[in-house]
């Protein structure tokens, strides 16, 4: 396993987080064990979630996730060798039914944090997390930015850094950082830092795959100079890199039960991922392992969040940090991303 610093933290972090957001509806809290027995084992040390946990969110599973973490690391303890990541609900219509519609604020944030703390059965966190902005803004990876300079949803990110900077200095916090944030959140968030002295952003979560590379816009220059690294999720696009939904449906594939999850099955798209799954082919190589050794090699990512269904789905993103990717897999790369820029709407 490899590792690096969690931004300019001394915490070391593995290349590979363990993502959980399936835990609680598609998994069991006995596949959730066995998923964090095994890549522990294998020298992972990074484990995210998130209050709202698992997705799709509903009223009726939301904080199972963190539970079934928690309910781990009371049989298993080691707490202090793991950095464990949580985030905070950011506001949206979808998430109503939490504190009768979530925000960022003071309030809101004193109640996420302690029920977080409780279902983790931890005293603190590592790494919390904003899983979106407050303000109205293209966030999730999407394109195509509009003002809403009315949205009575927002509130100033000066307020919600205060907000965090009373959790570390209470020690329920280690750090900070961000979650489907764009460069400018990042840098007004970074100035805040610099001239108030409040916590500093460590690290960016935000989707990057082979689909969606808009983070190298204009995150991946912010990433390198303010040391807010890449926490890459949907490494694999939904599992559509592997390929498995080209002229199918697998019955119980996450796509196939959550339609919602529709993002990348578009024409373009789709040809896109073709193009990607024969390169891995013609080159002998796992298309889901070749997707996440390219996310494993940018020089901008500090770590990449891999989830999984089955044990055999973990192994195999594992393995993939042992994939290495020749100059004529990469110059295939580059030239279906020529082709394909921004293949999904």
């Amino acid at each position: 396993m490899q590792y690096h610093l969690l931004g300019s933290t001394d915490l070391q972090v593995s290349r590979l987080c363990l993502g959980s957001m399936t835990w609680g509806q598609q998994n069991t809290e006995a596949q959730a064990h066995e998923q964090l027995d095994y890549a522990v084992a294998q020298g992972i040390n990074f484990i995210d979630a998130a209050e709202m946990y698992p997705v799709p969110p509903k009223a009726e599973t939301q904080g199972l996730t963190e539970a079934y973490i928690g309910s781990w690391l009371k049989q298993r303890g080691g707490r202090e060798q793991l950095v464990l990541a949580t985030k905070v609900t950011g506001p949206a219509d979808f998430v109503s039914y939490l504190r009768k519609g979530p925000r960022l604020n003071r309030e809101h944030i004193r109640q996420a944090i302690e029920g977080s703390l409780q279902r983790l059965q931890t005293d603190y966190i590592d790494l919390y997390q904003l899983h979106w902005p407050s303000r109205s803004t293209n966030f999730f990876g999407q394109l195509g930015y509009m003002q809403r300079p009315d949205d009575p949803l927002t509130t100033p990110l000066q307020d919600t850094l205060e907000v965090l900077q009373d959790l570390v200095t209470e020690g329920k916090v280690r750090y900070i950082g961000l979650s489907n944030e764009t460069p400018w959140g990042v840098m007004h968030c970074v100035h805040l830092s610099d001239s108030l002295g409040l916590p500093r952003v460590q690290s960016v979560q935000n989707p990057y795959n082979l689909l969606n590379r808009t983070f190298e816009v204009g995150l991946a220059e912010v990433a390198h100079r303010e040391k807010t690294g890449l926490l890459a999720y949907s490494p694999l696009a939904f599992g559509t890199l592997s390929g498995k939904y080209l002229d199918q449906q697998p019955k119980e594939a996450r796509v196939t039960l959550f339609p919602r999850f529709d993002r990348y099955n578009h024409p373009h798209t789709v040809e896109a991922i073709r193009a990607y799954v024969a390169l891995a082919k013609e080159h002998g190589l796992e298309p889901t392992q070749m997707a996440l050794a390219f996310v494993n090699t940018r020089s901008f990512l500090t770590s990449t969040i891999i989830g999984a269904t089955s044990m055999a789905q973990l192994r195999s993103n594992i393995e993939s940090l042992a994939v290495n990717l020749n100059a004529d897999v990469l110059k295939g790369l580059k030239d279906i991303h020529s082709r394909f820029t921004y293949p999904a709407p």
